[in-house]
């Protein structure tokens, strides 16, 4: 049997199964989150192997970067995210995602102990495909409605002012927010 007696079987022409193809593979692309859009909850295991979601930090600033121990400039990264994890006194929470082997986290984690910020693990890297991570550092400020306001891809250290910049204006737009919205429910 030919293909066209195939497709006529099935009453589909070339055409039709061509598009039906391609409809199929778009729908299985992974969806890249955006500014704006809600982000995805997932954000790892703590080393205790407790699962870490987005939603238990409900009204803070919350940022996320994802790093290995193999990225010089991940590690660079980790001193400045804890920087800004004690700069943010209880408003913005930050989380840094290994993407490494849980060993190879547990030995970093063991460095790491002294840091406030949140170590997470994603070896199975279901955050890391969530949030369409493509180079390290990978860093997203989301803003207090869970929405986000930035995603910087290899970034360098040019770009920290603008960090810096982003998460003063989301401190004060989740602050307006909040008296505004009391407000109104009034």
């Amino acid at each position: 049997m030919t293909r066209s007696q195939c497709l006529s079987i099935f009453g589909l022409s070339a055409g039709t199964l061509t598009l039906a193809l391609l409809l199929v593979g778009a729908s299985s692309a992974p969806h890249v989150p955006a500014v704006g859009e809600t982000a995805p909850p997932f954000l790892g295991y703590e080393l205790n192997g407790k699962k870490v979601l987005l939603d238990s930090y409900a009204g803070k600033v919350v940022v996320v970067s994802f790093w290995a121990t193999w990225c010089p400039p991940c590690r660079a990264e980790l001193a400045i995210l804890e920087n800004i994890q004690k700069a943010g006194r209880g408003s913005i929470q930050v989380v840094a995602i290994n993407i490494e082997s849980h060993d190879v986290f547990r030995r970093a984690a063991q460095l790491l102990k002294d840091f406030t910020l949140q170590l997470t693990n994603d070896e199975s890297r279901t955050g890391y495909s969530a949030y369409a991570v493509k180079a390290l550092p990978h860093l997203v400020v989301i803003g207090k409605d869970m929405r986000i306001i930035s995603v910087r891809e290899g970034y360098g250290p040019s770009e920290l002012d603008d960090v810096t910049n982003e998460l003063n204006a989301a401190l004060r737009a989740g602050s307006a927010d909040g008296a505004k919205s009391t407000t109104e429910s009034h």
